[in-house]
């Protein structure tokens, strides 16, 4: 494997960060960063609701820029938020289950259909007359991921098909991936706290 940085923006990393660059992996973030430590940093910075929000008219016309800290401490609490985002974003980490398909039934999507919560009632998302997901908070259902509403679209490319058990905990897992997701994002904010980055 070969780390695809030039050769300048590696000896940026080093001046900047006062770490020796280390060909592959992961550094130990002390005295070493590693290719995988610069993208799960990239990937935490790129998830900052107020960076998207900040730069978003140069992020319509352009690739975002990557904005590095000299703060070795920032550097490494956000090596470590980027690192559960792509954990979680692949599927290889779950996250606490927040969702939940109360009702047995055919399993064949028929319709889709959002219900807000109300009262002791829990957000639901019909997939037919009688069955649903429950547990799905609106700002989870409104979520967008370039440009798609990720949960409806999920199953609007599966519509007229009968979901498996496999798929009924694909949607389930993919639903709490994007909670947390949410969450971490807000825990980027709070961590970099004021913009640009220093």
């Amino acid at each position: 494997k070969e780390a695809n940085f030039t050769a300048a923006f590696v000896i940026g990393i080093q001046k900047t960060l006062k770490r020796s660059f280390i060909p592959e992996g992961r550094g130990d973030l002390q005295t070493t960063v590693g290719p995988e430590d610069v993208f799960h940093y990239a990937y935490a910075v790129f998830h900052s609701p107020t960076y998207r929000r900040r730069y978003a008219d140069f992020l319509k016309r352009d690739f975002p820029r990557l904005l590095l800290t000299s703060s070795q401490a920032l550097f490494r609490q956000l090596c470590g938020l980027g690192a559960e985002l792509t954990a979680l974003h692949l599927l290889e980490r779950d996250a606490p289950a927040i969702a939940t398909y109360p009702i047995p039934g055919n399993d064949r999507i028929e319709i889709i259909r959002y219900v807000e919560p109300n009262g002791d009632a829990p957000g639901r998302v019909w997939i037919n007359a009688t069955q649903y997901f429950q547990g799905i908070p609106p700002d989870l259902w409104n979520l967008r991921v370039g440009g798609y509403q990720v949960l409806a679209k999920w199953l609007k490319d599966r519509k007229g098909r009968v979901l498996g058990f496999d798929e009924l905990l694909h949607y389930q897992r993919v639903a709490a991936a994007l909670y947390r997701t949410l969450e971490i994002q807000q825990a980027i904010d709070e961590t970099i706290g004021e913009w640009p980055l220093r």
